[in-house]
């Protein structure tokens, strides 16, 4: 008899173990997303479209320092690189650049971008209309190329923000993409 209710209570214990594993889990997007939203990680920047962005007033009283950096997951043998390390902006007018990616195996690879804006205040005001980041990139074996990247400061970034970092982690994700 004792030993029963003690399988019952061990019982209870799992189930209720279980449904909050599932509900930690249902939850984990909205969370994950919040946390972006706040830090700025993974490239949770503002969200304007290609139209809104060429509708905003350029202020041409200020001036913005943005900095590209590419760096690539040790498993991924690319060559990784932003074409220009830094460029002077003003907020409300709309830029293109590019990075150059190669693939130096001698096998085809799918590649993700995955960017990431600091200081965390600026990653909302800070709008990619096109990029790279968007899809997956598939490179033949030895492949290179530039990849665009369109961009907007928004006018309203804090005054106090005048460096603004812009960083891609390049990720292999061929065994992911092939399923």
């Amino acid at each position: 008899m004792e030993q029963q209710k003690t399988h019952t209570r061990l019982l209870i214990k799992l189930g209720i173990t279980v449904v909050a594993m599932f509900g930690f889990g249902y939850a984990m997007v909205p969370i994950y997303n919040v946390i972006c939203d706040i830090t700025g990680v993974n490239g949770k920047t503002g969200a304007l479209d290609a139209s809104e962005a060429q509708a905003l007033r350029v202020d041409t009283s200020r001036t913005v320092t943005v900095e590209f950096v590419a760096s690539r997951n040790l498993n991924l043998n690319w060559e990784f690189r932003p074409q220009v390390r830094k460029m002077e902006v003003h907020p409300g007018k709309v830029y293109d650049t590019s990075f150059f990616a190669k693939n130096k195996t001698n096998q085809r690879v799918v590649g993700q971008a995955v960017p990431s804006v600091a200081p965390n205040e600026a990653a909302k005001h800070f709008n990619k209309t096109e990029c790279f980041c968007f899809t997956n990139q598939t490179f033949k074996a030895g492949e290179g190329r530039d990849m665009p990247l369109r961009f907007v400061v928004d006018p309203r970034l804090p005054k106090w923000v005048n460096t603004v970092s812009l960083s891609y982690t390049f990720f292999d994700v061929t065994q992911m993409a092939e399923k």
